[in-house]
């Protein structure tokens, strides 16, 4: 982070560390912002993952994932209506969860190396989003589904993506607002 010295070897620091933790609120409050649409409810975490991805790095940004995750798998309510536990993170919808952990480091990368101008930024979170909806997607067919053929893939795509496509591209947009603003507050690492 900014002017925040660090000690040798993997050590965070106390600034990378409020920004974790923040960073994990973020992601459950956002969770809890949600339309009910279909099955799946149209939340508010994907646009939480890509503004932590934007502005705290891959380091940082994978540990707030991760632990966001580790409270949900414990039962803590953190997702979306409110919910948690196992069940829930191994359940249909939890390959979407579990895909964020290739949004991050695509999207923190691609900033630390090409900046946050407009162009770079948003392909950059429509790569993640991709890799995002692919894990999800294959995991939903395999889970839900019981089925990796082409017609399980195809069908979890029509009933997981595309209506969301419109909304994540509203979130996309947010998020490269909101990233682009507060790049003072961090330095990727």
């Amino acid at each position: 982070m900014k002017n925040t010295p660090k000690r040798a070897g993997s050590d965070f620091t106390a600034h990378e560390l409020t920004y974790i933790a923040l960073a994990a609120a973020l992601l459950t409050i956002c969770a809890w912002i949600a339309i009910p649409f279909g099955d799946v409810p149209i939340t508010l975490q994907t646009f939480a993952v890509l503004v932590i991805a934007g502005l705290f790095g891959t380091r940082s940004g994978l540990l707030a994932l991760g632990v966001y995750l580790l409270m949900g798998m414990v039962g803590l309510p953190v997702f979306s209506g409110m919910t948690g536990g196992l069940g829930r993170l191994l359940g249909p919808t939890g390959g979407y969860l579990i895909g964020f952990f290739f949004t991050i480091p695509i999207v923190s990368e691609m900033a630390a190396r090409f900046g946050r101008k407009p162009f770079p930024l948003a392909l950059s979170m429509a790569l993640g989003l991709l890799a995002c909806y692919c894990f999800g997607t294959i995991w939903f067919a395999g889970v839900y589904m019981g089925s990796l053929d082409m017609a399980g893939i195809g069908t979890a795509l029509v009933k997981c993506v595309v209506p969301f496509l419109l909304p994540d591209g509203v979130k996309l947009t947010m998020a490269m607002w909101i990233v682009r603003r507060l790049s003072f507050l961090c330095d990727l690492t």
